[in-house]
């Protein structure tokens, strides 16, 4: 029987859990047995009570999770202290961050881990509920508004008083992935007034049947600025300077701007310059959801809000889906038990097939080394 072990995760400011107890109960059920290090589950509502309750078996140190374990669950890459302790051969699944985490990933590869990103699960129909990313950033648009609505000084909607009219807020969002679309729909069902914009062109629709209204340069560019894989490509110098603008004088106007653009692999693309930042009214916030990979707006610091000379606040909130810690490691689990699936064969024996599509597609280190194409040296 291969055992999964879940250890604490010991990043800073992490409070999510790679395994909560309704997982532990289907993991079981698949024939894995589960060890839990002790408070693993703590920062997000899941005592160790729960995980025993559905069957895992709690471990007092990392170290002794960790003794027996086929296959480490984590939500962020494992520290040195863990990977030391890993037996050549274990299955590491995690959010590695691969372009920006090097270090770790050499470190598992010394150790001899299998380790697998799960940034790096293909967009494919049957691996849509193994899809982190999707999940985590539905969560964190939701969380950007909130955010917003707390550090914003006025009401988000209209109201209508004996002492008079209060004007909805107007929320403009940058960026109509999964985290701008979750962000569209929370700000309407807030009852702002809603503008969006991305550089993707099946997004138009989607925006509009949220309610919100579109705002892009549709030129040719425009018409083929997709990957195969859904996400953005990087814009020419020319459709960025087109698109500024376009821009500038939508933004001066707006109360909260919400900016959620990512480039796997790349800085997060500038959206928002100081000058744009300065045209806005003094009480406007500005959420940055790419301050954790160098961010969209110019003047937004990881970790801080930002007071600008003008009085904008700009919002470099790290983690947004750790804020939202109990539902953002259910799906988070929920995405690492179907996973686990792929490591069993038809029989339900554990014997991970490395070439099937989705094991291979997310596979980072093997045998010592590195694997993946697009980290090779």
């Amino acid at each position: 029987m291969a055992v999964i072990a879940v250890t604490k995760e010991r990043r800073a400011g992490e409070t999510r859990v790679a395994a909560v107890p309704q997982t532990v109960k289907k993991l079981m059920a698949a024939g894995f047995s589960v060890v839990i290090e002790s408070g693993a589950g703590v920062a997000a509502a899941y005592p160790d009570a729960d995980y025993e309750a559905a069957g895992a078996s709690i471990a007092k140190t990392a170290k002794d999770a960790l003794a027996k374990a086929d296959i480490l669950f984590k939500v962020r890459g494992p520290e040195a202290d863990e990977i030391a302790v890993l037996k050549s051969g274990t299955i590491v699944v995690a959010t590695l961050n691969p372009y920006m985490e090097r270090a770790t990933l050499d470190a598992l590869a010394k150790q001899g881990a299998t380790a697998f990103a799960m940034e790096f699960v293909p967009r494919i129909t049957r691996a849509q509920v193994m899809d982190v990313l999707s999940s985590q950033a539905n969560l964190a648009g939701y969380r950007a508004v909130i955010e917003a609505a707390e550090a914003y000084g006025k009401a988000m909607p209209m109201m209508m008083t004996a002492a008079g009219t209060i004007a909805a807020a107007k929320v403009f969002i940058m960026g109509v992935g999964v985290a701008g679309l979750q962000a569209i729909a929370t700000a309407r069902r807030l009852g702002a007034v809603v503008t969006a914009t991305d550089v993707r062109p099946a997004t138009k629709e989607q925006v509009e049947s949220l309610g919100a209204k579109f705002l892009a340069v549709e030129d040719e560019e425009f018409k083929n600025a997709q990957t195969a894989g859904g996400y953005a490509k990087q814009m020419s110098e020319a459709y960025q300077a087109k698109q500024a603008e376009l821009l500038t004088g939508h933004i001066a106007k707006q109360d909260i701007v919400i900016t959620t653009a990512l480039i796997p692999g790349r800085p997060a693309p500038r959206l928002v310059s100081a000058g744009q930042v300065a045209s806005m009214k003094p009480g406007s916030v500005i959420v940055d959801l790419a301050v954790e990979q160098g961010g969209n707006v110019e003047g937004a610091k990881l970790g801080e809000v930002a007071v600008t000379a003008n009085g904008v606040k700009i919002l470099g909130v790290a983690n947004l889906p750790g804020r939202i810690a109990t539902d953002a490691s259910a799906l988070y689990a929920r995405n690492l038990n179907a996973f686990a699936g792929l490591f069993l064969d038809k029989e339900g024996h554990f014997a991970p097939d490395f070439e099937e599509e989705i094991l291979k597609a997310a596979l980072v280190t093997q045998g010592g080394a590195v694997v993946h194409p697009s980290l090779k040296d």
